[in-house]
């Protein structure tokens, strides 16, 4: 009963999952978008991400806040 389930539910999605995931997104292109506005939207994301995942790696290292330390000289 188990591998008939396998072979009829989880065979056909996992083939599914195979053929689209390296297509992603970029197979489904915006109505009226011409392929340059596409590559500067993928672009601007791609950016966004960067920047983002920056910032996170800042918080966690603790590297986004100012340095407490003095500029004058304590006796």
């Amino acid at each position: 009963m188990k591998s008939v389930f396998v072979c009829k539910v989880i065979l056909p999605f996992i083939l599914l999952v195979l053929v689209f995931m390296p297509f992603g997104c970029s197979s489904f292109n915006q109505p009226g978008e011409t392929a340059a506005e596409g590559h500067r939207r993928h672009q601007r994301i791609t950016r966004i991400n960067q920047q983002e995942m920056m910032a996170d790696i800042d918080t966690v290292l603790m590297l986004d806040e100012p340095s407490r330390l003095t500029d004058k000289r304590i006796p």
